[in-house]
């Protein structure tokens, strides 16, 4: 049997922002609070979403302060602001940070835990405030996921939450909202897409459903995410990322992602890379490392991709996935860690302890070839130049 748990309202497309009110009382809500960053605060995409559920007769506050892979202090500032009115759901507005916030506050609003205590291998079904996802950027899937991500910033640790109560109510899904987003951020949330779509693709917890989503995400990812970072008004391309996003999203969030996202996170909680950019650093290497775990799956993504042609042996089309892949990374200007300047003798350092929870995750064990912390170990050290 598989168990798929999905957002019940979506709105997609072009204009779907203009949704949001009738998508809310369709959903019998009256009161959101808002939780987003002082980039939508200053860019005006906060006031524009504000005015449309004033002009509607929704009561709405907001949090603007939440900051990149959102700390357990930001959360408990959202949920003392969210206590201070009467608010039956949560709005997280803007690229994953602010959406994954505001899937823990409204967890929290409910329940008398911590972020802490919800971490895996806890899941979280019992139902916090509806979620209500408007992504902006296209890339985290937060919008169509049941998962969020804290970081504890006292022991630097990204802490994944999971569960039904984290799955958006409503998601609102307009590519016209990534129009303004600049190339670094397009091809690190669009490369953290196209991550989402091939882990959920060799997942062993993969499924028909997850399957048929995870193929035409990355047909769509691959395919236009160079032209939605050359071209950035081009609406074509930004429409396909953004669809091919949601898709992935819904794909990993039923089938789990795998080791390059068990690896990415201590990357992004010990030296603060953008987790689009930590897993693009990763995918080349880490899928080269996979293969032999599934040689078919690899080299079907492939074919689909459109990096092999369709007659290519398996063994072909995988080193040919891995190669694009590289070539990928070159042509968006992914750097290595140690381009991007991270410091050597910390990441030496702090190497077992990253490897050690990358395994406690979970994710690595859904990969085609589970390895042990010393293969991680050795893995991080391949990736660094």
């Amino acid at each position: 049997m598989t168990a798929l748990v999905l957002p019940p309202f979506v709105r997609l497309g072009g204009g779907a922002l203009g949704e949001l009110p009738a998508a809310l009382r369709q959903a019998g809500l009256r009161a959101p609070f808002l939780i987003t960053d002082p980039f939508m605060a200053a860019s005006g995409v906060l006031e524009r979403v504000s005015g449309l559920l004033h002009d509607d007769g929704f009561d709405v506050r907001a949090f603007t302060e939440t900051v990149p892979d959102p700390t357990v202090a930001c959360v408990n500032a959202a949920l003392a602001a969210l206590r201070d009115g009467r608010h039956d759901c949560v709005i997280g507005l803007g690229g994953g940070s602010p959406i994954d916030t505001a899937k823990m506050v409204a967890v929290l609003a409910v329940h008398d835990t911590t972020p802490a205590a919800l971490k895996v291998p806890h899941v979280q079904d019992e139902p916090g405030l509806p979620v209500i996802a408007i992504p902006t950027t296209a890339g985290t899937g937060s919008e169509a996921t049941r998962v969020t991500v804290i970081t504890d910033e006292v022991s630097d640790e990204k802490m994944l939450c999971m569960g039904a109560a984290y799955q958006p109510r409503i998601a609102i899904v307009d590519y016209e909202l990534t129009l303004t987003m600049p190339a670094r951020l397009t091809a690190d949330t669009g490369t953290d897409a196209l991550t989402h779509a091939l882990e959920a693709w060799v997942s062993k917890k993969a499924s028909p459903f997850t399957d048929a989503l995870a193929l035409t995400a990355m047909k769509r990812i691959w395919a236009h995410l160079p032209t939605a970072c050359s071209d950035p008004g081009n609406r074509a391309a930004r429409e396909a990322v953004m669809q091919g996003a949601f898709e992935a999203g819904m794909a990993f969030s039923n089938a789990s992602v795998a080791l390059v996202h068990g690896m990415s996170r201590p990357i992004g909680a010990h030296f603060h890379v953008p987790h689009g950019l930590s897993n693009a650093m990763l995918l080349p290497e880490i899928t080269a490392w996979s293969l032999s775990g599934a040689p078919d799956r690899y080299a079907t993504a492939a074919r689909v991709m459109g990096v092999v042609a369709e007659g290519a042996s398996d063994a072909a089309a995988g080193e040919a996935l891995v190669e694009a892949l590289r070539e990928r990374n070159r042509e968006i200007g992914v750097p290595t860690p140690q381009a991007y300047g991270l410091n050597v003798a910390r990441w030496d350092n702090l190497l077992p302890l990253m490897a050690e929870q990358a395994l406690a995750s979970g994710s690595p064990a859904n990969n085609p070839r589970v390895p042990t912390a010393e293969e991680v170990v050795a893995l991080y050290r391949r990736v660094w130049a």
